[in-house]
């Protein structure tokens, strides 16, 4: 590969694609396809930047499970101090089976139930990022019948439009979450008076795969406002969290670096006492891995060719939910004359595509590397025409280490029963 792709660890050398000091043919040989693979260096450098970036401040960066929930990538995230923001009582039981510290968690998510909140009480999160006035009372209910305080921070919309794909905008007024910013002041005073409760702070997020500082910066000065108006009224924050959300490169964009994306808030924070909270997913993981697939078929046709590989939507839905394009590397280069593909899945939907359009010279048997895969690939994955779930494979320098068995069919099956006859 060029010292362009996305994929910093990626090259190609005599054996075809390597993933640092692995080649890909032979992960492919060992474990099968369709198959993740994550390089654990990508993902140590991608969380350092965000620590080099913060320098001496205080601050705190909360990997979004998410992105990528596997064990594998959260035990490297533990590794190194990294706090975690989840949005459900199982990605909390992930957290903590990796090895990651309860109370460096913040829980996020509008719809928390009981059973979540009684769970994470009990292991002793950080922080509640409240979503709503129905689950402040629910939550200091919960909280007194386990005789505890519950710690929480109210998540405010604040109407920031990030100028991204609509599905990952979280952050305007017609978006399911958070508090409206107008409603928010009268909820943290509701908050301060509900006797198991306890603020620590505030938090918004304002979407996903953002190219530009400055929707973010918008947001974090209408929160500084807000916190400076309950300051006054004896409210305070230890904390104010500025969720995730930077993005990466997939095929041409140009998201700053995050030294250049956080250096606008940094200067909006100088000279402030509150602990600076970050969320990010997608730029710790998302070009930290990709898919490898095997082409089963080349299939000509009048109006459209197709390449017919192993993988499909079902394992990686991004394409067909977002249209997002990803890069698609053959994994052996061939010298032939290429020729215009659609890549796509043996599942039965017109919307089972990885890519359109590509230029490739590839025969039947040929290995890809779908690139940029490392968030919401195996997170969003699914079963659909009863298809087992993918293998995912973390390589470190030329060790390999499987941290997802490939699922096999009798076990997505496993907790069903037939009806008896007769």
């Amino acid at each position: 590969m060029s010292a362009a792709s996305p994929l910093p660890t990626l090259s190609r050398g005599s054996r075809g694609l390597m993933l640092e000091g692995v080649a890909l043919a032979d992960v492919a040989a060992r474990f099968g396809t369709p198959v993740y693979v994550y390089s654990r260096a990508a993902l140590i450098a991608a969380f350092e930047a965000y620590r080099h970036a913060l320098g001496e401040r205080p601050a705190s960066v909360c990997y979004a499970v998410k992105a990528n929930a596997n064990l594998g990538v959260l035990s490297v995230f533990a590794a190194l101090g990294a706090g975690f923001d989840i949005v459900s009582g199982g990605e909390l039981a992930r957290v903590l089976a990796a090895g990651g510290r309860a109370d460096r968690v913040v829980f996020s998510g509008t719809g928390k139930s009981r059973a979540e909140m009684r769970q994470a009480l009990l292991a002793g999160i950080r922080c509640f990022n409240v979503e709503s006035a129905g689950e402040l009372e629910r939550l200091d209910e919960t909280a007194a019948s386990l005789g505890v305080t519950a710690p929480i921070a109210l998540r405010v919309n604040p109407d920031v439009d990030p100028g991204t794909h609509p599905y990952i905008s979280t952050g305007l007024k017609h978006n399911k979450f958070g508090v409206a910013s107008t409603d928010a002041a009268a909820l943290y005073r509701r908050a301060a008076a509900l006797p198991h409760l306890r603020i620590r702070g505030i938090a918004c997020h304002i979407g996903s795969q953002l190219l530009d500082a400055g929707p973010i910066v918008e947001a974090a000065g209408k929160l500084l406002a807000l916190a400076d108006l309950l300051a006054a009224e004896g409210i305070h924050f230890e904390h104010i969290d500025l969720g995730g959300g930077l993005g990466i490169r997939y095929r041409d964009e140009a998201p700053p670096t995050v030294a250049a994306y956080l250096a606008p808030l940094l200067g909006l924070f100088e000279g402030r006492s509150e602990e600076l909270c970050f969320e990010p997913g997608r730029s710790l993981t998302g070009n930290a891995g990709l898919l490898l697939t095997r082409i089963e078929y080349l299939k000509p046709g009048e109006e459209k060719h197709f390449v017919i590989v192993d993988a499909a939507m079902n394992d990686f839905i991004r394409p067909a939910l977002y249209d997002g394009w990803h890069g698609i590397a053959p994994v052996v280069a061939r010298t032939g004359p290429p020729r215009r593909y659609d890549v796509v899945g043996p599942v039965c939907e017109s919307g089972d595509f990885l890519a359109r359009d590509r230029d490739l010279a590839v025969e039947e048997g040929d290995l890809l590397a779908l690139l940029s895969a490392g968030a919401y690939g195996m997170s969003m994955s699914s079963n659909y025409n009863s298809r087992p779930r993918a293998a995912e494979i973390i390589v470190d320098g030329d060790e390999v280490h499987l941290v997802r068995e490939r699922e096999t069919v009798e076990s997505l099956y496993a907790l069903e029963r037939p009806l008896p006859r007769g």
